[in-house]
């Protein structure tokens, strides 16, 4: 995993996939969400650290939707949003969401275990995950 910085948006994985939701079809790009946290939410075994990167930066994109978000201005977030477009997403989405979080924040998850290795259990990217978790639970 490529990573620059520890937030949602910031390692090769998330901007890959944030890539792919700018040239996805607008009516496809609420499924890609709720896919990409779907796909961290319901692993039962280790949580592979690309998985977790997805659905954290699906999370960051429903958090940021929310009263009380932040608007996405990340360079490595989909376009669209940072022209001030927004998606048509469900209510329930952001339930989802924080489940998706409490996922890769668990014992069995490579992203935290990388992410915990690197800087240990006070650093920037577990913040950011709590911060996203935190409005996504208002």
């Amino acid at each position: 995993m490529g990573t620059w910085d520890s937030g949602p948006f910031d390692n090769d994985t998330a901007a890959d996939w944030c890539g792919d939701l700018d040239d996805a079809d607008v009516t496809k790009r609420p499924a890609m969400v709720c896919e990409a946290l779907s796909r961290a939410a319901g692993e039962d075994g280790y949580l592979d650290a690309d998985v977790a990167c997805e659905a954290i930066a699906a999370a960051a994109i429903v958090a940021a939707q929310r009263p009380g978000g932040q608007r996405t201005t990340s360079p490595y977030a989909p376009d669209f949003l940072r022209d001030g477009d927004r998606l048509d997403l469900p209510d329930d989405l952001a339930a989802l969401a924080a489940g998706a979080l409490d996922r890769i924040m668990a014992a069995d998850s490579e992203w935290r275990d990388l992410w915990q290795d690197a800087a240990g259990e006070a650093n920037p990217a577990f913040d950011a995950v709590r911060g996203l978790h935190q409005v996504l639970m208002a």
